[in-house]
């Protein structure tokens, strides 16, 4: 992998995690508000889902492979 691989990667990363971090906070604050429905929140806890994948998939390229 490039360095300029690895550091794209590593941008996306960050994106990822903030993506992550702000739907947490949306959820949590959508309960915390009780105006939601259970559909909208199912679909975001999804979503978040997605993105743990995606951030493992990201920080599993980036680690080099070790032979054991």
């Amino acid at each position: 992998m490039s360095k300029t691989d690895q550091e794209e990667l590593k941008r996306r990363l960050a994106e990822l995690r903030t993506e992550h971090r702000d739907l947490d906070d949306a959820i949590t604050a959508l309960i915390a508000t009780g105006g939601y429905n259970q559909v909208q929140i199912q679909r975001m806890k999804k979503r978040k889902l997605s993105i743990k994948d995606q951030i493992l998939q990201a920080e599993s390229a980036l680690l080099p492979d070790i032979i054991a």
